[in-house]
């Protein structure tokens, strides 16, 4: 190509509509988009919940048509050569076909007899793929015993089995851990530069823009930016600071208030501080929004400043402060008591040990973290704490109960939201509202005063009667909270609550998690967003079963490191303390 040459396109789009209609209503998923990928080019798709991101990439693949507009992908055009088109592109959607009782060289087998690969060319095919992935000592274990992480990176090869002029992964790092997420996007990375693969990759997780080439953000089916990430960062400059909290103060309380104010973009804990995005440059450090005895300094912007500046224009307004108890009571009991305590807990399944002499114990009121890789035992750990396994040794208490042999009373002291969507999907808001009003024994006027606090408080009333399976991923976890609380339990379990769910939607969550925490309510929360651990109070990561760090987050953050030498962040402190650990193994 000669120099100042445009690169060719692989994908064009002009004007694209998409509208979905069913019985009730209509949703116009799309309006009047242009797309354009250049070839050879890595690009990364980003926007809220419901922006239209996967409609937008079914429409690539030809599995969607769209109502208007034109769309060439591959020189082809999409809406009338889809056959064609479909032999020359690989799409990896959120929940990958993977077959889990088939092993992993039975998974590859299957997807390259179903994409026609001749037999002469797997075995190098399949080698490239599996020095790519890591997997080459797993070829015989079951897909479904593999750990999230290694799940992924399977989907992905079975994408790639017939290497693809396109490819399309639609978030494919939700519920990866930070470790899995950088060697997945390694692997990106190389498929671009050295297979010269056009990549578009929908993420959750802003950072990971930072790496392409260009960002497309999208919001309510409508284009509100398509640059260089670099651009949008640039938007936010000015307008970023970082704020050290008055003594006293816990970050995640400060970034609560600051939320509330209208000139502020976003707020976000950062270290031991707050990072916010004004929606103006601060003309007069008198206007600031913050306390007065709040230190301040300006900041770089980033890719994640620039996006929620963007998109608050659109949804600006953020929940009411979640108020758990109609009466305003006080907590059951003072601050500072035990109320989870674990002494040296052991899980085995059959030889292998899943959780290897674990101890912790959680306060009233606190936030704890359980963090660690995809396999580390952390759900494991879970469900023992909420009575769900039982421990093959050691001890274990909750609100002075072990949970395994507790009254129905004591069970309905603890609430819980599982890692999977666990409401009944068939069944409306409303309906799912009433059952679980029912199974925590709420009758008369109690009951109807816990469902209009759930649908006031989650604001759930213009979805009352839509079923819960097809609510935006927004809603279905407001719901899903709205469940666990409307009995309102003393301990709150959370089991990765916030993944797949947009920025936005994560702060939307926290903020409340924050309020129920100055009530006294007890929160035990695992999760792959470390820079989630940093509301938490304390909290513990945990790989092979074993803990290797555990503290307050500035404490882990000291186990951390930085290749530029800088203040470690969360996500360093973890992928420094697991990586180190594994090396000793």
């Amino acid at each position: 190509m000669a120099a100042g040459e445009a690169a060719p396109l692989a994908v064009s789009g002009v004007k694209l509509c998409k509208t979905f209609i069913t019985k009730s209503h209509s949703v116009q998923a799309l309006r009047d988009v242009d797309i354009s990928l250049p070839a050879g080019s890595l690009t990364a798709l980003a926007g809220p919940d419901g922006a239209g991101k996967t409609t937008l990439m079914r429409l690539l693949t030809g599995l969607y048509a769209a109502d208007s507009g034109e769309l060439t992908v591959l020189g082809l055009d999409a809406k009338r050569q889809t056959q064609a088109l479909q032999t020359r592109i690989a799409y990896m959607p959120q929940r990958f076909g993977l077959y889990e009782d088939l092993s992993v060289q039975e998974n590859l087998d299957l997807y390259a007899d179903m994409h026609g690969v001749p037999a002469v060319e797997r075995p190098a095919r399949y080698a490239e793929l599996m020095e790519m992935t890591d997997l080459s000592k797993f070829l015989g274990r079951l897909a479904g015993r593999l750990s999230g992480g290694m799940k992924q990176k399977l989907g992905l090869a079975c994408a790639l089995v017939r290497w693809p002029e396109l490819l399309l992964l639609d978030e494919p790092t939700v519920g990866v851990d930070p470790l899995s997420r950088r060697e997945l996007w390694q692997i990106i990375r190389r498929l671009v530069a050295q297979q010269g693969i056009t990549v578009l990759v929908s993420t959750a997780y802003l950072d990971e823009a930072e790496h392409c080439r260009q960002a497309i953000v999208l919001a309510e089916g409508r284009v509100l930016a398509a640059c260089a990430p670099q651009e949008l960062s640039r938007a936010a400059a000015g307008k970023v600071f970082l704020l050290t909290p008055p003594p006293g103060q816990a970050a995640r309380n400060l970034q609560a208030r600051l939320l509330d104010r209208p000139t502020v973009a976003d707020a976000l804990p950062q270290g031991a501080g707050v990072r916010v995005t004004l929606r103006q440059p601060l003309a007069d450090p008198a206007d600031a929004p913050w306390p007065a005895q709040t230190q301040w300094q300006a900041a770089v912007p980033n890719f994640e400043d620039g996006f929620m500046l963007l998109t608050s224009a659109a949804e600006p307004r953020l929940p009411p402060v979640l108020v758990l108890h109609h009466d305003g009571r006080a907590p059951p009991a003072a601050a500072g008591e035990i109320v989870i305590e674990v002494r040296d807990l052991v899980r085995r399944f059959g030889d292998f040990v899943a959780v290897n002499h674990v101890s912790f114990q959680v306060r009233r009121g606190e936030i704890f973290g359980l963090l660690g890789p995809n396999g580390a035992g952390k759900t494991t750990t879970f469900r023992m704490l909420c009575g769900l396994l039982a421990a093959s040794s050691g001890e274990l208490r909750v609100l002075g109960q072990d949970l395994r042999f507790a009254r129905a009373a004591s069970r309905r002291r603890i609430g819980y939201v599982a890692q999977k969507f666990a409401l009944y999907g068939e069944l409306s808001v409303r309906e799912n509202l009433e059952f679980f009003a029912s199974a925590y024994g709420l009758r008369g006027g109690r009951r109807r005063e816990r469902l209009h606090w759930a649908i006031e408080q989650f604001e759930l009333s213009v979805m009352l009667d839509v079923p819960s399976g097809r609510l935006p991923g927004g809603y279905r976890q407001r719901l899903a909270m709205a469940a666990a609380l409307m009995h309102e339990p003393e301990v709150l379990f959370l089991d990765e609550p916030t993944s797949g769910a947009d920025p936005r939607a994560r702060r939307e969550f926290w903020r409340r998690i924050t309020d129920l925490s100055d009530q006294g309510v007890t929160v035990i929360v695992t999760t792959h967003f470390m820079e989630e651990a940093e509301y938490c109070d304390r909290a513990l990561i945990q790989d092979g079963g074993r803990i290797l760090a555990q503290g307050a987050p500035a404490e882990i953050r000291r186990l951390g490191a930085r290749p530029d030498g800088g203040a470690p962040t969360m996500e360093n402190a973890f992928i420094s303390i697991v990586s180190q650990a594994r090396l000793h193994e």
